[in-house]
């Protein structure tokens, strides 16, 4: 018998069932790498709704960066502001919705109600009170298409009326409230700022800008109450439009504490507030945790956990105001 011939033969067969499996292998393994490949490429597209705070697009892309996020190459922001109106944040909510966005940052509450209305796509939100203004059943469990943070904005008001009399309690006894009664959280928060000035043995008088069309005739109305010190309401309206509000507040000579710390950029005496870079982060998380499969309807609302008293000294010599010492010694941040 020729076993030269049959080792041959066999080292063939050997070459060829090695080819085989090489073949076979490679069917399995490039499906696999494809699939791999393209789930590593998958970019997220989200949309933001209604966001005029200074600073909130570089904070919420910072902490899309540090989830792993690379906005143009894993993530795609649209972002998309409005004058405030209902009916023009459900049509700005509707075009992010169609433009393939797969969920919605909405960092007030008119924007978060005007986007859970007019879309289908998940919400998340900072508002200041989401179960009493209809975006949750509850904190513990939202049941809906929305969560994010609470801000708690009422809670702070009895705080901003306490930190404003502090300053001149001799000379305090009226204090003009700024609201905008088109603020879905109007009632609670005036029902707060009354209720407080009450304990506190003060009065309140409100001024209504009405929106957008009202502001600069109720700011131009400031100087012809006869109030002794400002409350600024916590409104995007106001906080959009901080420089001429922080102008009309200084023309009138009087005290004033303001919602939230970026009024400071255009000269205000006080804020007390939520830190929104806080905020915006935790934003960013239930973004993170929504994309990935979470249920916003089991997500739970966060309730703020940080707070900032910020004093301008510059606007207190401007008043001839004495900043009582211990103030100063709670304040988070002095500006000389």
């Amino acid at each position: 018998m020729n076993w030269s011939w049959m080792d041959s033969t066999v080292r063939q067969t050997v070459r060829t069932a090695s080819k085989l499996l090489l073949t076979s292998s490679l069917a399995i393994a490039i499906p696999s790498a494809i699939a791999q490949a393209t789930q590593s490429t998958t970019i997220h597209r989200i949309g933001v709704l209604d966001a005029p705070i200074p600073g909130l697009a570089d904070t919420l892309r910072d902490a899309f960066r540090e989830l792993g996020y690379i906005e143009g190459k894993s993530i795609l922001i649209d972002w998309r502001q409005s004058t405030g109106t209902d009916q023009e944040l459900q049509s700005l909510a509707r075009r992010l919705a169609a433009s393939g966005a797969e969920l919605i940052v909405a960092t007030a509450t008119p924007a978060a109600q005007a986007a859970l209305r007019a879309t289908s796509v998940p919400v998340v939100f900072a508002s200041g009170d989401p179960v009493a203004t209809g975006l949750a059943a509850s904190l513990a469990k939202p049941g809906g298409k929305g969560t994010g943070v609470s801000t708690t904005t009422t809670d702070l008001t009895p705080k901003r009326l306490e930190l404003l009399l502090r300053v001149a309690p001799r000379r305090i006894g009226r204090i003009l409230y700024l609201e905008n009664s088109s603020n879905p959280l109007r009632g609670l928060l005036l029902e707060e700022a009354k209720a407080a000035a009450a304990t506190l043995g003060v009065q309140i008088e409100s001024l209504d800008a009405g929106g957008l069309r009202g502001l600069d005739a109720a700011l131009n109305g400031i100087r012809h109450r006869e109030v002794d010190a400002i409350l600024v309401a916590a409104d995007l309206l106001f906080l959009s439009n901080r420089e001429k509000v922080a102008r009309a507040v200084r023309e009138a000579r009087l005290p004033a504490i303001f919602p939230w710390r970026e009024y400071h950029d255009a000269g205000v005496l006080m804020s007390y507030s939520p830190s929104m870079t806080w905020v915006t982060r935790k934003l960013a998380v239930y973004v993170d945790r929504i994309l990935k499969g979470a249920n916003p309807a089991e997500l739970p609302i966060e309730q703020v956990s940080k707070y900032e008293f910020i004093i301008d000294l510059r606007i207190a010599r401007s008043l001839k105001l004495e900043i009582p010492q211990e103030m100063l010694l709670r304040a988070d941040e002095i500006i000389r």
